[in-house]
């Protein structure tokens, strides 16, 4: 896992242990393992062209220090006071190792635009706000600049919380980070202005209280994912009811049955009108069928039964996905009142989340619940506008999880997942995995199939959303790739690069009937 803590733990943590430090030592450590990193970037330390960005505060101690010792290993090292003072200890430290410090713009430009490498020490993680001058000219003289810049534990003008940035910010190409990671690493847009990041241990560990915010990894969701076992049969392994497509729209309903199907479930019974029914037929025909009564013209389907008797003949299921292409009429209406008026764990997508927009008395409920919108859905459920829902991710998915009693799933550059409050307790949780090849038709149906499949088999919808989010994920970016079925030579040994920090725009554009082919092979990778 990597787990991320707020600024006031961080604060709280270091607090503690240079309580327990001999002054300054804390910093020191800082400093070592930023120095290290930017030794390993640029190739030779000795005649290298090091500019430090620095601000007032520690953070730019931390560079300032950092510079001293590459100054002290023959890198050019030169200064530029970001402010009208930076931090007396690394300035005197910088200038006893050779260094330099000058300020203005004149200067900072010339500096700027002669670097192979930027230390970024202007902002630490007490910054809030987009960036001031001179800082806001800064970062743009390092963004026009063909150097590493390497942000010290968190790009400048990101807020270290939320990922926000409301204004100008420094785009990193590498950010080391101190101690523990920060949830605006996490989560966009802070994580884009991030590159990749590296945590250097300083010692806060056994200081810091729980996280709050998780990013899984490969190994965490291996333990997860459901293993049958000698005495499985298909109802131990879980069986998943699945609402989705209509007349209109057979292919959600091809796509969030495939989903389920190769997330693990024992069984999946399909309700669905009859053409939707047809075309599944064909793709998956292991899968049970119970077909939707004929809609009469201008009538209702559930003129001879209610919604509830109806779906009492499916047969037993242990969860439900109800939404995709489903329809947002009356009887889409009435039959998502009866899936939700059950006692089982449901998840909510597509339609089914428009029709929850206009019958918002259907949340909340007593059972598990899991919705999987993007900002726009989110948009309709809780009147938060989308463009705020894209700037302030975690925020809004908070505010939803509270608002509607639910477990939201926010799709977007980064998935973020947040558990109600008057759940047990959980941490936000965010997936790095994807790339924007998923960014089409579809690919949204394969992910609710496949999360409700998990919650079918037992997971905690927080559980089933994050194993969800990251195998979907990795099978995309192996679909991109070119390996559907997790054969390639070499597969196994390549799920670093399938799981990567950050978008990955490598391979070719994918269908979302890709990514159900390749999520046999994403399990596999991530099992080995």
């Amino acid at each position: 896992m990597r787990d991320a803590h707020n600024v006031a733990k961080v604060r709280a943590a270091e607090s503690e242990l240079m309580a327990a430090l001999p002054d300054g030592a804390l910093m020191q450590r800082a400093a070592a393992g930023l120095a290290s990193v930017c030794a390993t970037l640029r190739g030779p330390v000795y005649g290298s062209r090091i500019v430090v960005l620095a601000g007032s505060g520690d953070n730019g101690g931390d560079a300032l220090y950092a510079g001293a010792r590459l100054a002290r290993r023959g890198a050019g090292v030169l200064a530029v006071a970001a402010g009208p003072r930076i931090h007396e200890g690394g300035s005197a430290a910088l200038r006893a190792s050779g260094g330099r410090i000058v300020s203005g713009e004149a200067a900072a430009e010339a500096a700027i635009g002669r670097a192979d490498l930027i230390l970024d020490g202007m902002l630490g993680i007490g910054g809030h706000g987009g960036l001031r001058e001179p800082y806001a000219g800064l970062a743009a003289l390092a963004a026009r600049s063909t150097a590493t810049v390497v942000a010290v534990d968190l790009p400048s003008g990101v807020d270290a919380d939320t990922g926000t940035v409301d204004g100008p910010a420094v785009q990193a190409d590498v950010t080391v980070t101190f101690g523990t990671w920060k949830p605006g690493l996490l989560v966009d847009p802070g994580a884009a202005h991030a590159g990749v990041v590296e945590l250097v241990d300083i010692g806060l560990g056994p200081h810091l209280d729980a996280p709050d915010v998780v990013s899984a990894q490969a190994a965490d969701i291996a333990a997860m994912l459901p293993v049958p076992t000698a005495d499985s049969d298909k109802y131990r392994r879980g069986v998943i009811g699945v609402v989705s497509g209509s007349e209109l729209f057979t292919g959600a309903a091809v796509l969030s049955v495939g989903g389920a199907i190769r997330g693990g479930a024992g069984m999946v019974r399909f309700v669905s009108a009859q053409s939707a029914v047809e075309v599944v037929r064909q793709w998956w025909p292991e899968t049970v069928i119970t077909v939707l009564p004929a809609e009469p013209p201008g009538g209702n389907r559930f003129a001879e039964t209610t919604a509830e008797d109806f779906l009492a003949s499916v047969g037993r299921v242990q969860a439900w996905v109800a939404g995709p292409g489903m329809g947002t009429g009356d009887d889409s209406a009435e039959l998502l009142r009866a899936v939700l008026g059950t006692d089982l764990p449901v998840l909510v997508d597509a339609d089914g989340l428009t029709v929850l927009a206009e019958h918002r008395d259907l949340l909340p409920r007593q059972a598990p619940t899991l919705i999987t919108p993007h900002a726009g859905e989110l948009s309709r459920l809780t009147g938060a506008d989308r463009a705020d829902i894209e700037a302030q991710r975690l925020r809004r998915a908070r505010d939803a999880a509270r608002q509607l009693g639910v477990t939201v799933l926010l799709k977007g550059s980064t998935t973020v997942i947040c558990s109600p409050p008057d759940g047990p307790g959980l941490p936000d949780l965010v997936n790095s995995t994807g790339t924007p090849w998923l960014a089409t038709a579809g690919s949204g149906d394969v992910l609710s199939g496949l999360a409700g499949s998990l919650l079918a088999q037992g997971l905690a919808p927080a559980a089933a959303a994050q194993a969800a989010a990251f195998l979907h994920g990795v099978a995309a970016r192996r679909a991109a790739a070119g390996d559907l079925a997790g054969t390639a030579p070499g597969a196994e040994t390549a799920l670093d690069e399938a799981v990567g920090d950050g978008p990955s725009v490598e391979g070719a554009p994918i269908g979302a009937a890709d990514v159900v082919r390749a999520l046999p092979g994403a399990i596999r990778a991530i099992r080995a």
